[in-house]
């Protein structure tokens, strides 16, 4: 499903002369196209609003935007990639654009990054740059972090882990209580993928992590190893809810609803449905998950999506000031507000919408993950290895005995995948 968008030259004109504006201080002239998988109907208007608004800014640009069903785009990108480029698509960040960066064909826009921008975009800097240059801009993002029943730790005198020794010892006093520690889905094997990626990146840091999952690293190595431990010593004390294969992740909501488990670990997509559920924030509440390993700094996941210029886009300066204009700080806090995107800014001087999450979110990412931003485990590594990797994962949980059978199995998948 495809949405054509012009802008009316009378409009923005109008537009320009109520905002006497010009982002980039010269006119822009010619066809700016853009192809995005925004089309959701909050997202969507997030788009079109966005492209009006810059349009007004440059009444001289026409701008053609096509909106293309989410799940068709991914199979349609490098498709029109190669043949009728537009000058601006999306995509996603890190080892999701790695593919197309490859294969030549976004461009290098690291120039669009001087200056105070990549002070501003610092947090996400990283997921954005391959072979020491960035190939793109970020434009929304959000925490994962561990979501609790804050009544529950309440009740039990817990007080939020800042240790792995902490997180194991709330975790048993949750289980002397009668309850679970975690409740989780693993039915569709990405939960698991978080798991794993707090857990390696807590025991060893983000570039182990990265470079694990960019094929350049040995599953059955001392590192990883001490990964799936640290698993295990959770595992052992049963502090995952029962039958968790069985559930997705919604489904295993209702136990942390009825607090049956007292905590998930989740992307701040969880809140909503977890409010709707009943509750409120004064029984839900939110941290950082732990240190592990002594001098490891921390780094979270934060899936991000990003706009990118293709490098046979026609009109690239157009493009250039449309990506600084979309992660201008202004621009930023009108996206992801709460009435729009719902998510994070990614420019630190941005403001955040008054959600206690996404204000804690927020802070967490831009002042305390000295360590990096990961994407999550199936944008990170390649699809391929992504699926076996989260089958590995999920059975490790069930049958941990199993693990040297799975190493040796996801270095087998590594080998081919890689190569």
């Amino acid at each position: 499903m495809h949405n054509f968008l012009k802008a009316s030259t009378a409009a923005l004109a109008l537009a320009v002369a109520a905002t006497g504006a010009n982002a980039d201080g010269h006119a822009l002239s010619g066809d700016l196209v853009i192809f995005s998988d925004m089309s959701n109907p909050a997202p969507r208007a997030v788009m079109e609003g966005m492209v009006e608004r810059f349009g007004a800014e440059h009444p001289d640009l026409n701008i053609e935007l096509t909106i293309i069903d989410r799940e068709a785009y991914k199979t349609q990108i490098r498709n029109f990639l190669t043949a009728n480029t537009p000058d601006v698509a999306n995509w996603y960040a890190a080892n999701r654009m790695k593919p197309y960066v490859d294969a030549g064909l976004f461009e290098d826009i690291s120039d669009v990054w001087e200056g105070t921008l990549s002070e501003e975009l610092a947090s996400t800097k990283g997921a954005m740059t391959l072979d020491g240059k960035q190939w793109g801009v970020p434009y929304t993002y959000y925490q994962w972090g561990v979501y609790y029943r804050k009544d529950i730790y309440e009740e039990l005198g817990l007080k939020e882990p800042t240790s792995w020794a902490e997180e194991k010892a709330n975790c048993q006093a949750i289980l002397d209580s009668g309850k679970k520690c975690y409740t989780i889905g693993t039915k569709f094997l990405w939960t698991a993928g978080g798991w794993f990626d707090y857990l390696n990146m807590r025991t060893n840091g983000y570039d182990f992590h990265a470079s694990l999952l960019g094929g350049n690293e040995k599953w059955d190595s001392p590192e990883v190893r001490a990964t799936f431990a640290n698993w295990k010593e959770l595992l052992d004390m049963g502090a995952f809810i029962d039958n968790h294969t069985s559930y997705s992740w919604q489904e295993s909501l209702p136990f942390i609803v009825s607090g049956e488990a007292a905590a998930i670990l989740k992307g701040n997509f969880a809140v909503p449905p977890l409010r709707e559920a009943g509750l409120d924030d004064s029984k839900l509440d939110f941290y950082q998950f732990p240190a592990i390993t002594d001098g490891i700094e921390l780094a979270e996941d934060a899936p991000t999506d990003t706009f990118h210029i293709p490098s046979g886009a026609s009109n690239k300066d157009a493009a250039k000031a449309f990506l600084k204009f979309v992660v201008s700080a202004e621009n930023q806090t009108l996206i992801n507000a709460g009435d729009a995107l719902g998510q994070l800014p990614v420019n630190s001087k941005s403001s955040v919408d008054d959600d206690k999450f996404l204000l804690e979110g927020f802070e967490m990412l831009s002042s305390n993950s000295p360590g990096g931003v990961a994407q999550f485990f199936d944008r990170d590594a390649p699809a391929e290895m992504a699926k076996v990797g989260m089958e590995g994962l999920q059975e490790f949980m069930v049958k941990p005995d199993n693990l040297d059978k799975i190493l040796a199995r996801l270095d087998k998948a590594a080998e081919r995948i890689y190569k």
